[in-house]
């Protein structure tokens, strides 16, 4: 199957002179044009036509960049700060697994939200002014819902804390450390 992935993935070369060429449409584009593949679940992989280097992730990146830089920004001065700590820290790994499973988990709920207005409006989809209607009947329950998310979230990452703590004392517990080591009382006998 993943043979069959990689056939059916989009093929988007990235030239020296900063364009980006769609080896399925043989045409050049823009990164608005890789933003709607994104937005149309289009599987796709961007590489530098010289080296075939992988640029999918730096693509991406300046996407998100531009969207950050115009209209309404999605991150906090705050919130990127905090992400930019994570980078060399023991947990960064366990961070990006964390934000994906989160980002994940809320794409579940925006479904389910979607589900259930195409109840109220026999099927119909949504124009901008139906989803603000809906979202505004909805806010009561949607918060109540994210706050239960983020509150069993955060335990569950603070149960992963406990657990790596534990597993580390325990290991670390075999070690010959001489009394009186980084958080022990020096030995009052010798």
């Amino acid at each position: 199957m993943s043979t069959q992935k990689k056939t059916d993935e989009r093929l988007i070369k990235k030239y020296p002179n900063r364009r980006l060429y769609d080896t399925q449409t043989s045409t050049y584009i823009t990164l608005s044009d890789v933003k709607q593949l994104v937005l149309d679940n289009e599987e796709f992989k961007v590489v530098d036509a010289k080296s075939s280097e992988d640029l999918t992730r730096s693509i991406l990146l300046q996407i998100i960049l531009e969207e950050e830089t115009g209209g309404m920004p999605m991150f906090s001065s705050v919130m990127l700060a905090q992400i930019i700590r994570f980078y060399g820290h023991a947990l960064q790994g366990m961070m990006g697994t964390y934000l994906e499973k989160n980002i994940q988990t809320f794409i579940e709920i925006q479904h389910k939200l979607a589900d259930q207005g195409k109840g109220l409006y026999d099927g119909a989809t949504f124009n901008p002014d139906m989803w603000s209607q809906f979202m505004n009947m909805q806010a009561p329950m949607m918060q109540g819902m994210m706050t239960n998310y983020i509150e069993q979230s955060k335990n569950l990452f603070v149960q992963m804390q406990e657990q790596m703590q534990s597993q580390a004392k325990n290991m670390f517990s075999t070690f010959p450390f001489p009394p009186g080591g980084p958080g022990q009382p020096k030995d009052p006998n010798k």
